[in-house]
């Protein structure tokens, strides 16, 4: 069994043998996940996206400043790049400006990863592309930083929101051990507000969500041989505005048992029994600052778009 194979099978073992049962949500993404994910972020309900690309737009000239000052290069690092949508508004302007820079984006999966080196090459050929398919951090080990330069670690689209607090505090105490004192972290983070817009946002009226979230059952059917049938579960989102964390179940409409070939096991799953698959935290500004605060960082300013929905923090490491 190939290794990426033998993973997804052990997390799904572990997830449904849990109590409560649960699949990450890193699983929703194959070809047919990837597309899912492009029609959420054009949804109306889905004002993530558009709020970013603004701050992007608003920001872009004094971010240049920011990364280019005291450097003669510096390394445009996106965790998690996807189609590069927001991106783009950097690369296009920073190439207009002749910055000497190179852009490395970093994605888990090599169809979107192979779309958008293609894309790159055809909208801005000017531009000096560096693709990793692999871990964050392991590709981040691998980046090579010449003298008198800097890395840009870019992790947009509130992908922080898909951490438990505990594991955000993991995620950026290890990036800042490999950050350099000259290095920038540029994060997007979706803030607390109307709890009913945040809510529609990841129960949008098309089902588009849904599928997106019932992808990873047919991943499972597909690729390990089991036998879920998508439409027995219930997909129900909910928010609670204390914590700012949106937690999207899958809810067994049934008693039904599961088998998985690649598994060679059955997993009973009770009526209204529940399958957690994904978590999307919003934040407060102090929320923000404290977590910088208490992993190394300190942060150098927020930026927003006009309606103030979204933010984009700068930290640079602690001296």
């Amino acid at each position: 069994m190939p290794k990426n194979k033998f993973q997804f099978a052990q997390d799904v073992d572990a997830g449904l043998k849990s109590n409560p049962k649960y699949l990450s949500s890193k699983y929703f993404y194959d070809e047919k996940g990837d597309i899912l994910f492009q029609q959420i972020m054009n949804l109306e309900e889905y004002y993530l996206t558009r709020s970013e690309y603004e701050t992007f737009t608003l920001h872009k000239e004094e971010w240049h400043d920011t990364f280019s000052k005291g450097v003669d290069r510096f390394n445009l690092i996106e965790f998690g790049a996807g189609d590069a949508y927001k991106t783009k508004v950097l690369l296009n302007h920073f190439v207009d400006k002749n910055a000497n820079f190179n852009y490395i984006p970093i994605d888990i999966s090599g169809n979107v990863l192979d779309f958008l080196h293609k894309k790159l090459a055809q909208e801005i050929p000017k531009l000096s592309v560096t693709p990793i398919q692999a871990d964050y951090f392991k590709a981040f080990d691998n980046i090579k930083q010449s003298s008198n330069s800097r890395n840009i670690i870019l992790f947009l689209g509130s992908n922080i929101g898909n951490f438990t607090p505990s594991v955000a505090i993991d995620f950026f105490g290890k990036l800042k051990s490999k950050c350099g004192p000259n290095d920038y972290v540029l994060i997007g983070v979706d803030q607390k507000k109307d709890p009913n817009k945040i809510l529609a946002a990841y129960n949008d009226s098309k089902g588009v969500t849904e599928s997106f979230n019932k992808n990873v059952l047919v991943r499972i059917n597909k690729e390990l041989g089991g036998n879920f049938e998508p439409d027995n579960f219930i997909f129900f989102p909910t928010y609670n505005p204390l914590s700012g964390e949106v937690r999207s179940y899958l809810v067994s409409k049934s008693n039904q048992s599961v088998f998985i070939k690649a598994l060679n096991n059955s997993y009973s799953i009770k009526a209204f029994e529940s399958i957690f698959t994904e978590i999307s935290k919003k934040y407060s500004l102090d929320e923000i600052s404290k977590l910088a605060d208490n992993t190394g960082f300190e942060v150098v300013n927020h930026y927003t778009d006009s309606k103030n929905r979204f933010i984009n923090t700068l930290w640079k490491p602690k001296s």
